[in-house]
Formats: structure tokens, sequence, C-alpha cells
């Protein structure tokens, strides 16, 4: 498979002395900072409400919430506020400023250091020209900012759908751990067993081994923007081996985008979804125990 080019790093300053990234997919603008209005009872981090293209979305200091130092009143006018669209919410991040939009071989974006722990809003790490670039987790920043926003209800399951799902062998790949904590939390409630992973390579290796065991994995839920091996790599890797490739797949995307539906379907996904519903993942897992249709 042809390296992913479609989708490069947006990379911005938080703070003096380290460079942040998002990737490109997620971001609808880069505008100029402008005024914005106070929302009663809001997030400490959420300074205010702004107009953007007919639009009213929440501005977030950006510095404060990943933990550094607030961006103060008399700093505004010389800060840029990134627009994003992830996991459904259009929102501004307000940063200090903007450094440029580098292409990006995600095969080198490596996970952060263990000794980060639990708490870091990083997903990975990589070097552009020289320079390490931290790529955040913006669906972790989401999360700790509006929590119960994710649709976590769960559809009615009929027994007889229930007891094929329980036959399933099934396996969640996610770098997120907001993600993974949606994805467990609603298999965990319909009573079924998963295998988690939190990258593509080490997906496709159990997979594999699985296989190799007698124990295939029957439907694969999978994230598309991962370090190392991304979604669309995974899928592809998948279906281009016979003894796993019947595998019934299903990317799980931030991405609010028909470029990214598309492209999984090219590459060979049975399914794709933009984070997070519960009634639609289930929904998707259920078709999943009806195999792939056969192929012509």
């Amino acid at each position: 498979m042809q390296q992913n080019q479609s989708q490069g790093l947006l990379t911005f300053q938080l703070s003096s002395q380290q460079t942040f990234a998002i990737g490109t997919l997620k971001v609808q603008e880069i505008i100029p900072y402008k005024p914005y209005r106070p929302i009663p009872n809001a997030h400490p981090y959420v300074l205010g409400a702004a107009d953007f293209r007919g639009k009213t979305i929440a501005v977030i200091d950006m510095p404060a919430a990943v933990g550094f130092r607030p961006i103060a009143s008399e700093e505004m006018a010389n800060c840029v506020i990134i627009v994003t669209d992830c996991s459904r919410q259009l929102v501004g991040f307000l940063v200090r400023g903007i450094d440029k939009i580098s292409p990006c071989d995600w095969k080198k974006i490596v996970p952060p250091p263990s000794h980060l722990g639990k708490g870091t809003y990083m997903t990975g790490v990589t070097h552009i020209e020289d320079s390490l670039v931290q790529l955040l987790d913006v669906e972790l920043l989401l999360d700790q900012i509006y929590p119960n926003e994710a649709n976590t209800e769960l559809p009615h399951v009929s027994p007889d759908v229930l007891a094929r799902l329980v036959e399933q062998h099934i396996l969640l790949v996610d770098d997120s751990a907001v993600a993974r904590r949606q994805l467990m939390t609603a298999l965990d409630d319909l009573g079924l067993s998963y295998q988690v992973k939190h990258n593509g390579h080490d997906a496709f290796d159990y997979m594999k081994q699985s296989q190799a065991e007698g124990q295939a994995v029957t439907i694969l839920v999978s994230d598309i923007e991962m370090p190392g091996l991304d979604g669309y790599e995974l899928t592809f890797e998948v279906r281009s081996a016979p003894a796993i490739a019947d595998a019934y797949i299903i990317l799980h995307t931030s991405l609010s985008s028909e470029i990214s539906v598309d492209r999984a379907k090219q590459v060979g996904a049975d399914e794709a979804l933009t984070k997070f519903d519960a009634i639609e993942l289930v929904q998707a897992i259920s078709r999943g125990c009806q195999g792939r249709p056969s192929e012509t």
C-alpha cells in the first residue's frame, strides 16, 4: 500500500519551548483571534462562544487545558483559533501561535514514553526537521471538558442477535484511552468478551497469531488515526493476508469527514463510523455477525 500522504500535521505553540500537532483532517479552519461572548457556568477552560460561518462554537484555552500557563487577556490579540471537527463536535482551540503544516509519514509517529503515565494528552511523538513534535489527543481534551457528550445509550438487542454476538471474537484497536474506554463500556454492558490493542502493529500480529491458534478474529473495530500502522493500512494488510482476510472490519474515527469514509471503503473496510455513538457501534457489530457479503 502506498504511504498515506492525504493527512499532514498542523504544528503550533502552546508554550515557548514545546511544539505540538494535530492531524490536518481534524482542522476545519485557522482563523485570527476574534472576541468571544462569555458562556454562563462553562468549564474553566472554555473562554466563551464565537461565531464561525453562521455557527456558534466554544473557544477553548488549549494551553490551559493541557496544563500550561493560561493565555492572558493581553496576549489574545496575537493568538490564533484552530477550528476543529472531532468526534461530532465543532470547537475552536485558542493557541499561542501557528507554526506550519507539514507532510507526515504516520509510520514514523511512535507512542509516547510509558513513564509519562495515563494523564498525558499525547497520542504520539515524531520529529519534523529535527524538532520533537508531540501529537495531541484531542479526544481526551474534549472528554475532559465535555465528559457527557458522547451517546452511550445502547440499542435494544434481541436474544438471538445477542447469542450470535457472544460467539464473536472481537478485537478493539485504538490509541486513545478515551475511545478504548467508550468501546469497552459499550461491550461490557452487553456482556460481550473482546480483546484490546493500542496500535495497528499489535493488532495485526494478534490477528495472525489467533488465526494460527484456531481462534480467528471475526470482527475488527479499529481507529483510523494511530501511530505506526494506521487504520487504513491495518485494513489493507488484513485484506491482503488470506488467512485473516474474512474479518468484518469497522473503522471507527473521530474524523467527521466524507474523505475518511470514502477511503475506508477503498481499502476494504465494511463500515466506517464517527465516534462515538454506542447505538451505531452495536448495530454495526451486529451486522458483522452475519459475516461479509459474498463477492461476485
